[in-house]
């Protein structure tokens, strides 16, 4: 594990960045040629023809966290499931749609596709951290056209730090519980010269823990260290076409003592911050390289082209406990860990106290994806309509590569372990690659107070999997192709100034990878319905929607669950309702000061139906033991988050709640299956999370900030995968300044 002790690396930034602030000359704001987003602005959420939600930076900052979670509470219909208590693996999921590892969801950051390969292995286990954006713009049912390749669940675009049009300094340093540091810093300028318009941005964004969880037998850390740079250059060329060249040059490293490993039910109960001893080597050691080039032109006032060159590059090895051993027989950790306590000795391995010994995979795996994406806009009118027609073409390559290996350790009994030896037999060598051609046409059409958006995607993804048995060194090599297909049309309608009305019917797709495709796996598949009412008049704002999506040949993955393999798991309805509130009782009231409040709940009902035998047999899979008329897991019926806020001239507080219903961990609904021994089968606790925050403007520029998450210091069981019950992040305090200039 890397020091985490840099402080003094981050100190030393800080510094040298408030020397720039020396050369802080005001410059008069110039319009520029802004690159496309999936929204655009927060006003134009009004105007979307399906449900959407625009979060600002100013709103991120003031909630203070790096995590995600904390950040879209707000968003209704997007549930973020917990895994490390930090945010630091984010498993989002859109209105009932799997969200291990954001599998079924398009992640983007910029618009450029975030995850390390999202056609040939869709699991994100690298997400942009929430913390170092300056927004993030959610669609949901009318994502599905212009934005893929994962669209039944949606589409969640996380905005960088735009390079500002005027020199601009800013910091953000806080320390807290757990020996928790977080910094923020850039320094960005525009200036205008005879040949046109240069633009530049230095970021640095990191964030450092002990961890709050202890390791049995042991005083290591459990937390984790990321370090992530960032440079942009922007460029507008005094020439007749109206143009912009932007590029971004991105590193994340991150190195995490993390494990996939849980806890009994009673040991979580008594102490859910424990760590058993076995886990003490499990680690995970993460890098991604990442950029693209934009250009941006303008010919006319009717015409308008992006095109982008995009490249990630990104290694990852996730050293885990995978299974213990005692008495002769090796057991899986969910086995071990389930609530009847089948193996007791298996358990004492684990947790330090009984002789045996342990195997930790190493998950070692490389990731790279490139392409080329441009779409076209163009404006025009027939008669008494008016067009906007955007059309879109993208060449991407991805591939996964894997070359595992296992360590075997031996336990003492004491808490101790010792190396015994490395075996490649039995681990995965492969590789698998998609090339994917994407072409898109969607047109905005505009008569009156009508907006219709019809448009139609075309997917041809060219399969590759190569696959190593290091036994016998014989690699296999399988090829294949996919013809993917989806449409959707749109509606909003103005009812007067303060009130619209939007509805849409779509396709939506989530594509497995390569391997997957071969083995015989379909692609998911969704049809969707929403129906929805916005109002937004002085200081009120109202978004109530209906939806309804009937998802088919349902995908059970098996990431992060070991051996169980991905298949075809049936059908399932989810449907529900979505509502924010969002009033300034200060505002309305016409008080020098901000009271602001706002309401957001989301109720779902969500099942399977049309269950496969597969699904309905066993196994250990999240959707595992599914039948008609059960839960899908991990979709609480009830997630509400209510907030209430104070802003004056000098300071300002905020006070946030956050609810999740229950919710089962597998398709079974049950606690023990017979004939089955899984800690992944279970309840998931109802909770109740309070966040408080508070800042103090010091000077014009300058603002002090603390605040405490978790309250009142709320546990429960978040999740049971990948191996067993684990629990949320216990209260947490911080203290910390800003500055900008």
């Amino acid at each position: 594990m890397k020091p985490r002790h840099r402080f003094f690396q981050f100190s030393v930034l800080l510094v040298s960045a408030t020397a720039l602030t020396g050369l802080c000359l005001a410059q008069d704001a110039m319009q520029t040629l802004a690159p496309l987003t999936v929204l655009g602005e927060r006003e134009d959420v009004f105007k979307q023809v399906g449900s959407a939600a625009y979060i600002a930076g100013e709103e991120i900052r003031s909630a203070n966290s790096t995590n995600v979670n904390s950040v879209l509470a707000k968003v209704p219909g997007v549930y973020v499931r917990e895994e490390d208590g930090s945010g630091n693996f984010v498993n989002l999921s859109i209105r009932g749609a799997d969200g291990t590892r954001s599998e079924k969801v398009t992640v983007m950051e910029d618009g450029i596709l975030a995850s390390p390969a999202p056609y040939a292995g869709p699991a994100a286990y690298y997400t942009p951290h929430i913390a170092r954006m300056s927004g993030i713009e959610v669609l949901k049912g009318s994502s599905q056209v212009r934005f893929g390749p994962q669209t039944t669940g949606g589409v969640v675009n996380y905005l960088s730090t735009p390079i500002p049009d005027e020199e601009t300094y800013y910091a953000k340093l806080t320390y807290g519980s757990f020996d928790t540091f977080f910094a923020h810093a850039y320094y960005g300028d525009t200036v205008a010269t005879e040949q046109g318009r240069f633009g530049i941005l230095l970021e640095l964004h990191g964030n450092i823990s002990e961890g709050f969880r202890d390791i049995d037998f042991s005083n290591k850390s459990t937390g984790f260290d990321l370090i992530e740079p960032m440079l942009k250059l922007s460029f507008e060329p005094n020439t007749a076409l109206k143009q912009r060249f932007e590029m971004k040059l991105g590193y994340t490293s991150f190195d995490a003592d993390e494990t996939y490993t849980g806890l009994t039910e009673s040991d979580l109960d008594g102490a859910p911050d424990r760590r058993y001893a076995a886990t003490l080597n499990d680690n995970l050691d993460s890098e991604q390289y990442r950029g693209y080039l934009k250009w941006i032109a303008e010919p006319s006032d009717a015409l308008r082209f992006e095109s982008a060159l995009y490249y990630t590059y990104t290694t990852r090895n996730w050293y885990k406990l995978d299974k213990i051993t005692h008495g002769g027989t090796t057991r899986n950790l969910h086995n071990i860990l389930a609530s009847n306590n089948p193996y007791p000795n298996h358990l004492g391995v684990l947790k330090g106290t009984v002789a045996g010994g342990t195997e930790v995979k190493a998950n070692n795996r490389s990731y790279s994806a490139y392409g080329w994406q441009n779409q076209a806009n163009i404006r025009f009118g027939t008669g008494p309509l008016d067009h906007d027609l955007a059309a879109g073409l993208r060449f991407h390559y991805d591939y996964q590569e894997r070359a595992h290996w296992m360590d075997r350790y031996n336990a003492n009994g004491a808490g101790g372990f010792s190396y015994a030896l490395t075996t490649l037999a039995g681990q995965d060598n492969r590789t698998e690659e998609i090339f994917a051609t994407a072409i898109y046409l969607e047109d905005e059409i505009k008569a009156g107070k009508l907006t219709l958006r019809p448009g139609i995607r075309y997917e041809w993804l060219e399969l590759d999997d190569r696959n190593t048995n290091n036994s016998t060194a014989v690699t296999t090599r399988r090829s294949g192709d996919e013809n993917l297909f989806t449409a959707g049309m749109g509606a909003n309608y103005e009812l007067d100034e303060a009130s619209t009305l939007y509805g849409g019917i779509y396709q939506g797709i989530s594509s497995p990878g390569a391997a997957n495709y071969l083995d015989g796996v379909e692609p998911e598949t969704s049809t969707g319905y929403e129906l929805g009412l916005r109002h937004r008049k002085d200081a009120l704002s109202l978004e109530f929607t209906a939806f309804y999506t009937d998802f088919s040949e349902l995908v059970s993955t098996d990431t992060g669950l070991g051996g169980d393999p991905t298949f075809n798991a049936g059908e399932a309805d989810v449907w529900g309702f979505e509502t924010i509130l969002q009033y300034d009782a200060g505002r309305a009231a016409n008080l020098s000061c901000g009271i602001p409040l706002y309401f957001s709940a989301t109720w779902t009902s969500a099942e399977f139906f049309g269950t496969t035998a597969a699904l309905a047999g066993g196994g250990d899979g999240i959707y595992s033991g599914g039948r008609d008329g059960n839960e899908i897991p991990y979709v609480p019926e009830w997630k509400i988050a209510a907030g209430v806020g104070y802003v004056a001239d000098k300071w300002g507080a905020t006070l946030d709640a956050n609810y999740l219903s229950s919710t089962w961990g597998t398709g079974y609904n049950g606690d023990a299956r017979p004939g089955a021994q899984t800690a992944r089968d279970g309840k998931i606790d109802s909770l109740l999370v309070f966040n408080l925050n508070a800042h103090y403007q010091m000077t014009e520029n300058i603002r002090l900030l603390a605040g405490v998450h978790n309250l009142f210091d709320d546990r429960g069981i978040v999740s049971r995968v990948p191996e067993g019950p684990r629990s949320n992040a216990p209260r947490s305090l911080f203290v910390g300044c800003e500055a900008k200039f």
